[in-house]
């Protein structure tokens, strides 16, 4: 891991597109601990938040419909500076609205730009895969998750310090965006755009397989993220300071995994990589329900981030190879699957666990996983080890 990761920071092409996936989790983890202190000073009611905050999937699902438009326009390489800024900038604004209306404003743009921001830097990492002739899109996802751990660390150090939220924001936005200028010439070097199909339209045959995976990661992702502390606490009697150490565990194991994934990728092959990892990962589910042992649950949950860590990774990579489909409604298809998973997820669970356990709401995931198991197994653009990178068979993909 260590050597492969070196190699990658080493080289600026590479160290340029990673920055850019630990901006988007660090500027995430900054607003995901902000929370309480923005619903306390606009007053909002814990229904009014929820409905507040779906406005960022809302502006992620206009992304969806509007990236093959937008990037047979706009260069990847000036998205990836300009747009990044933007993303910054709309953060601040997300953090220290002043009313509701500029709150609804400000989540719609972080949700709009940070999708077309994930469709810029996947495509881009695919190119850099093929100039370079080796894997980097695992590492790249890992720079997401090294971002997420580095923001939890900073909110904690904030808030310690008694440092307000509006001020949080400010210092982390500027100082990302400090990094951002130190790499413009990086980024703006990628002077090409992307074709894709003039509109949007919904994914067909095997890429549909694609999304329905990502769908059931992202919703296992996300289930973690939202109820493993209540599920240690409440379900299982642990203690506070137990609650948090699920989603640790889980966060710890997910950057190994995906530190690792691009030297062990190749060699286990992008389909026994997700047919495996959806296999961990339902052994995780099971393991964290099937027992009411507070180790078992955190080795469950922990299992759980070591089984998905690389599926994303490959699907995403995958998704920019499908014959006669572009990288953007590629990528696009298969994220749509993630973003549906991740909203869905935790509320199923929460309504299931109200009419039953909690166990119960989880075990669902556990279903799904051995499902987009089997959906891997039998899809046709997931490559066994040994062969080859499936061909971009787009000949108009970069203009």
């Amino acid at each position: 891991m260590l050597t492969n990761t070196l190699l990658y920071l080493r080289q600026r092409s590479s160290l340029s597109i990673g920055y850019l996936f630990a901006v988007s989790s660090i500027l995430l983890g900054i607003w995901v601990a902000a929370i309480p202190q923005v619903k306390q000073r606009l007053e909002l009611t814990d229904a009014t938040l929820g409905l507040t905050l779906l406005l960022a999937p809302l502006g992620a699902l206009t992304g969806v419909a509007i990236a093959p438009w937008f990037f047979k326009r706009v260069s990847v390489g000036n998205w990836m500076y300009y747009g990044s800024l933007f993303y910054c900038a709309a953060f601040i604004l997300q953090v220290t609205a002043p009313t509701v209306p500029v709150l609804m404003i400000a989540l719609f743009s972080t949700g709009l730009s940070g999708f077309l921001n994930g469709v810029s830097t996947n495509a881009m990492v695919d190119q850099l895969e093929q100039k370079l002739q080796r894997r980097l899109m695992s590492t790249s996802h890992g720079m997401y998750s090294l971002g997420g751990g580095i923001s939890a660390g900073l909110a904690s150090i904030f808030y310690w310090l008694q440092i307000p939220a509006v001020w949080q924001i400010a210092m982390v936005a500027l100082t990302l965006s400090i990094g951002l200028f130190l790499l413009r010439n990086e980024l703006l070097a990628h002077q090409v755009e992307i074709a894709s199909d003039s509109r949007f339209r919904l994914p067909s045959g095997g890429l549909i397989g694609l999304s329905f995976i990502c769908f059931v990661t992202f919703m296992g992702e996300g289930c973690v993220a939202d109820w493993s502390a209540l599920y240690l606490r409440e379900s299982l009697n642990g203690t506070k300071a137990i609650a948090g150490i699920g989603f640790a565990g889980f966060s710890i194991a997910k950057a190994l995994g995906r530190f690792n994934g691009d030297a062990l990728i190749p060699k286990i092959g992008d389909k026994n990589v997700v047919i495996g990892g959806c296999l961990i990962a339902a052994t995780g589910y099971l393991l964290t329900v099937s027992f009411t042992s507070i180790p078992l649950a955190i080795a469950g949950f922990t299992l759980v981030g070591l089984g998905f860590s690389c599926v994303v990774p490959v699907l995403f990579s995958t998704a920019t190879k499908v014959p006669g489909v572009s990288a953007v409604s590629g990528i696009s298809a298969v994220a749509t699957g993630g973003l549906l998973g991740f909203l869905t997820g935790p509320s199923l669970v929460g309504i299931i666990s109200e009419k039953f356990t909690m166990a119960t709401g989880l075990s669902v995931i556990f279903f799904l996983a051995l499902l987009a198991a089997a959906t891997a197994w039998k899809n046709r653009y997931l490559q066994s080890a040994g062969n080859k990178s499936t061909p971009v068979n787009y000949p108009d993909q970069l203009l």
